[in-house]
């Protein structure tokens, strides 16, 4: 029976690193496209062994430094400050819900679920967010409308509390004479670190990969995020392919242009730090997944 189960867990362990080595495929042509150089693309393909190896697509990028850096700080500056206050609204929202001897807690979670099927549409969102709050061509463009609040997180939180936080450790605290803030601060959150982390992560990734508040709600090159500015450089070199027939100069310069590989480029400098950064949160995200099926 031993043996048996020794090679299930052998089998199980090599299917699952099949498919991560899979997931990684993408990544590794997407890295080596942007190394290869525009005429070995166009002649040969995409391919894991490049013809000819080039950086031309990177130094395009780095023409355009001066945006990508700016943009850069934008961005990050509001994944953490968007995903910080997300994480705190979410999580004041999700505790009292998950209390039992909360009045009104079911109306509360009907509203918040309420809000996963239907909304506003776009015209009227646009309007109060630019006329009633006036936040059109600031920085609060970016991190409040649609990202902000999330009502399937905010369920997910709540469930947590309710399966991972034994109600007789906020009893205790009461009683020990601490309030229902320094009970949730001292106490609640303390021990929901992992869907903390959790859901850190899925806001953290809304917030770096948004590109539709900017296009929305912002006008002025100067508050543009990275994707902003990513999504611009495509577009401006799609114009030039389209119109390199207008005059030789054109011409010239959509020739000596890595369009191809520029779009590679553009995209590992778009996910890269996500790359990064994700090994860091593996350990709580993996546990915060599952520990709900555990329960």
């Amino acid at each position: 029976m031993a043996h048996e189960s020794k090679w299930i867990k052998w089998l199980a362990h090599s299917v699952l690193m099949t498919f991560s080595f899979a997931c990684l495929i993408p990544f590794a042509l997407l890295i080596i496209s942007s190394i290869s150089s525009e005429q070995s693309i166009i002649n040969n393909g995409y391919s894991f062994f490049p013809q000819e190896f080039s950086l031309k697509a990177y130094d395009y990028l780095w023409d355009h430094w001066g945006e990508l850096g700016r943009a850069y700080g934008i961005t990050i500056f509001i994944t953490v400050v968007g995903t910080a206050a997300s994480l705190a609204m979410t999580s004041m929202l999700a505790y009292p819900m998950s209390r039992q001897d909360i009045p009104w807690k079911n109306f509360w979670a009907f509203f918040v679920f309420f809000t996963l099927l239907f909304n506003g549409g776009l015209v009227p969102t646009y309007l109060i967010y630019t006329q009633v709050f006036e936040i059109k061509n600031t920085i609060w463009a970016l991190i409040v409308p649609g990202l902000l609040m999330n009502g399937f997180h905010v369920l997910l939180v709540r469930t947590f509390f309710m399966t991972s936080v034994p109600p007789a450790l906020i009893e205790a605290a009461q009683i020990d004479g601490a309030g229902e803030i320094k009970a949730f601060y001292k106490i609640v959150l303390p021990l929901s670190m992992p869907i903390m982390a959790t859901i850190g992560l899925f806001e953290a990734i809304m917030y770096w990969n948004d590109w539709f508040n900017g296009m929305t709600y912002v006008t002025d090159p100067s508050l543009f995020s990275i994707q902003n500015i990513l999504n611009r450089i495509i577009t401006d070199i799609q114009f030039l392919s389209n119109n390199s027939n207008l005059s030789s100069t054109a011409g010239e310069a959509m020739a000596e242009m890595p369009t191809t590989s520029v779009r590679m480029a553009i995209a590992v400098v778009g996910v890269l730090p996500i790359l990064i950064a994700y090994p860091f949160f593996q350990k709580y995200f993996i546990k915060g997944i599952t520990i709900g099926a555990v329960k």
